[in-house]
């Protein structure tokens, strides 16, 4: 029994080698031709279109260079849980569509056509957009919330109006985002939404948020105003001046023997 199966695993290949196993083992080879290469991470290799090239480029410019704290104030945005919250409100106040308002004409213009009289249909509580309208409703302090975009670009659009809520004394807070802000004023993108009303039932969430948004940010105004940003090195720089100062404490420390 044992010879025969020795005899089985040592057999001889067509090249006059004995085997080992019924498989020989071959070594592959990655020339042109050869063996298909291994897959790897290219990722590093491609080349990115412009547009990621310049948005990748201005991000590691934010981090290395100072940022005032007139703009540095658009990265401190609000916490998950209360943005949450705030979009969950927001949404119960969408603006009308093109499609909202052709049905809600057409059930007007059906019940005319009953013989009922035409009585225009009341208009309900939206959220208002634009930077324009906001800005008059929060000189005017006709507004209970505010919210403004962390991504605007140019950020000039909207840099004046933290100063200017809080000044008016109306709750204002920066989301991430702009894109969310749109989706409630059915857009691609809106740089600022506010809150003027609210339905009685949606008061008490309402209050709750504007509790949570004055003490993150018109209570901590003169504590953001002083705030610079950037000034981050990168990791080459990082290690360079470490290795620098380890030096200079192995210096320190042969001095002090």
């Amino acid at each position: 029994g044992k010879d025969t199966k020795s005899a089985a695993s040592k057999q001889e290949s067509p090249h006059g080698k004995v085997l080992r196993n019924l498989v020989e083992k071959r070594d592959r080879s990655f020339h042109i031709g050869g063996d298909i290469q291994p897959k790897r991470d290219l990722s590093r290799f491609v080349r990115w279109p412009k547009y990621i090239r310049l948005q990748r480029q201005k991000t590691v410019l934010l981090q290395r260079l100072k940022v005032p704290p007139s703009i540095n104030q658009f990265r401190l945005t609000l916490d998950k849980q209360t943005t949450t919250q705030v979009m969950a409100l927001l949404n119960k106040y969408q603006q009308e569509d093109r499609r909202m308002k052709k049905q809600r004409l057409r059930k007007r213009a059906e019940e005319r056509a009953a013989g009922k009289p035409d009585a225009p249909t009341k208009k309900d509580l939206t959220v208002i957009s634009g930077v324009n309208h906001v800005t008059s409703l929060v000189t005017q302090k006709k507004t209970s919330l505010v919210v403004i975009a962390h991504d605007v670009d140019p950020i000039e659009i909207v840099l004046f109006l933290p100063a200017l809520c809080r000044r008016m004394g109306v709750p204002y807070c920066i989301v991430k985002g702009k894109s969310n802000l749109g989706r409630i004023c059915k857009r691609k993108t809106c740089a600022v939404v506010c809150l003027p009303e609210v339905r009685p039932e949606d008061k008490s969430s309402l209050n709750k948020i504007v509790e949570a948004v004055k003490s993150n940010f018109n209570d901590r105004f003169d504590e953001i105003r002083r705030q610079w940003g950037g000034g981050v090195l990168g990791n080459k720089s990082q290690a360079r001046i470490s290795k620098v100062e380890k030096a200079n404490a192995r210096e320190l420390q042969q001095k002090m023997k």
